[in-house]
């Protein structure tokens, strides 16, 4: 394995930063840090390496200051300057600018800096990560790939609002969709499932996590997606309310005390089946309370909406080749793939119960019976992988070997 083939992977979050340095031969990463609460005296990185797992306490460490210590960490065991060809970084929002991964220059930097306001929690944090490479790895060429480029390819009908016109020219207001990075891994992988080219198929995904969404691809391209301007639009998810009426702002505001900052975060951080349920956002936990009747309809709301949002997301399309689930819902919970396609008898789904069970794992991750009218997978998303593979083209089309 060559260790200029390898690719430092970033992805920023608002308290914590995730690494993992990635080989085109590999499936799995080379090694992978996790920093969390950063800013405060509980800050601290778990490092794994070729399996060894290491704690690194960084009491009150910033982005920067916590940057430097993992990446010094990483280059004493795996070599000093840390053997890699680039640094990848995931970026949340691109807006309209971006409509596919690019190296990064003061300009690109700037237009990052630029779509804060459409992803405040995470852009700024990405700049600061991006500007703390280029002072620790001087020289490294870095690439930025943008979760909402996937979705650049959506028609006007589907990404405009019906609001006045003015509020689209001038503040660029506009359906952008997210998770784009696991929707374009996804078209991949299903295409080599199916053996198909990706040219050929019409698909739904559904990215069902903490965070959900879901996509109708049309040839390889996005044609529509349910989430909106933020992540907040669409369906039900793990604190997020998702698509609801925006008239209930205003009733709030004029009745709870809230003001609508308030009510906007509580659609944000305590709806979904953490609203519903009272209790948790984890579906696990939802799924391990039984019969408790909060939780029971946390769950049923949540497969109502997913189902719903795909059935929407299929006007389009002319044909629904496969059904995608994938995130740690989709992937992972097998009773939510099964009520959601209890909800989805106009498309024909059989479902084996088996296959179900084992998530496709030794059924090429088909969920569904070999005579199915509608083929549907579970099928593990690899962000990661994405973002290496598209740093290494990227660099390659610019200075081919």
């Amino acid at each position: 394995m060559s260790e200029s083939d390898r690719i430092l992977v970033v992805n920023a979050g608002s308290s914590s930063l995730k690494l993992a340095i990635r080989a085109r031969a590999r499936s799995e990463p080379v090694a992978s840090v996790l920093l969390e609460a950063l800013g405060t005296p509980q800050a601290g990185a778990t490092i794994r390496i070729e399996g060894d797992r290491r704690r690194l306490e960084l009491p009150g460490a910033d982005d920067p200051s916590g940057l430097r210590a993992v990446l010094d960490a990483l280059a004493a065991e795996l070599g000093d300057p840390l053997p890699v060809r680039a640094c990848g970084h995931r970026i949340v929002h691109g807006g309209e600018r971006f409509s596919g991964a690019t190296r990064i220059d003061p300009g690109v930097l700037e237009g990052i800096r630029a779509c804060a306001e459409l992803a405040p929690l995470h852009n700024p944090p990405a700049v600061r990560a991006i500007e703390a490479i280029g002072r620790l790895m001087p020289g490294l060429p870095q690439v930025a790939v943008f979760d909402t480029a996937f979705h650049q390819s959506m028609p006007p009908h589907a990404y405009r609002y019906a609001v006045p016109r003015e509020w689209y020219e001038k503040y660029r207001i506009r359906r952008y969709g997210f998770h784009g990075i696991s929707y374009q891994y996804l078209v991949d992988e299903t295409a080599g499932l199916l053996g198909r080219p990706a040219g050929e198929l019409q698909l739904l995904a559904a990215h069902l996590g903490n965070g959900c969404s879901a996509a109708a691809v049309r040839g390889g391209r996005c044609a529509d997606t349910s989430m909106g301007l933020t992540p907040l639009e669409g369906m039900a998810m793990g604190t997020r309310s998702g698509d609801i009426d925006p008239n209930v702002i205003g009733f709030l505001t004029a009745r709870s005390g809230l003001d609508a900052a308030g009510v906007l975060d509580q659609l944000q951080r305590a709806s979904g089946l953490l609203g519903l349920s009272g209790r948790s956002n984890d579906m696990r936990e939802i799924l391990e309370a039984g019969d408790d009747p909060d939780c029971r309809l946390a769950f049923e709301v949540f497969c109502y909406r997913v189902a719903r949002s795909l059935l929407g997301l299929a006007a389009g399309l002319d044909r629904v080749d496969a059904l995608v689930f994938s995130g740690g819902i989709g992937e992972h919970a097998a009773a939510v793939r099964a009520r959601v396609l209890d909800h989805l008898g106009v498309l024909s789904p059989r479902l084996d119960p088996e296959r179900n069970r084992d998530h496709g794992r030794d059924s090429g991750r088909r969920i569904t019976t070999d005579d199915s009218p509608l083929a549907v997978l579970a099928v593990p998303t690899d962000e990661e992988r994405l973002i290496a593979r598209e740093a290494r083209r990227i660099l390659d089309t610019r200075h081919p070997s």
